[in-house]
């Protein structure tokens, strides 16, 4: 059995696209009214099972994320007890995070005031089920500076 020609990972062009994480959420429809109403998020692709919905796909900018709504019924295993979430952070590259924070804030979505680490302003939001959401964008400010609607 011959092997076929070796080729440099430089000349492979890579397969994968996009990560897109995926949440299990307690109550899809609470969800959908934090990322939808509260974050600006757009539902692009959705399934609707026996009249309810049960996943759907959202995007905000060139972001994306997928919900589904935890079900114990013999088929998807038990549903677990708590916030699913905790411990879970994805954080979202802006071109400017501190228009994220004014627009989320004037949402009514209570977000971490934003501030300067590694180079980036930095907020970070809480969904209902415990996963921690950063949104991030570049900046000269100092580090550990903190945003002040006055400046």
């Amino acid at each position: 059995m011959s092997r076929p020609p070796s080729t440099s990972t430089a000349q492979i062009r890579p397969n994968v696209r996009q990560a897109v994480p995926f949440f299990l959420v307690q109550d899809i429809n609470a969800s959908i009214r934090f990322y939808v109403d509260g974050l600006g998020f757009a539902i692009t692709h959705k399934w609707i099972g026996e009249g309810d919905l049960r996943w759907c796909w959202l995007e905000l900018g060139g972001a994306a994320l997928m919900l589904q709504g935890r079900r114990d019924d013999g088929q998807h295993g038990p549903v677990p007890e708590g916030k699913v979430g905790i411990g879970v952070a994805i954080y979202f590259l802006c071109d400017d995070a501190l228009a994220v924070y004014r627009d989320i804030s004037s949402r009514g979505v209570q977000a971490r005031r934003p501030f300067v680490g590694n180079r980036m302003w930095v907020t970070q939001v809480r969904d209902p089920d415990g996963y921690d959401l950063f949104f991030e964008s570049p900046t000269d400010e100092a580090e550990e500076t903190v945003y002040s609607e006055d400046a």
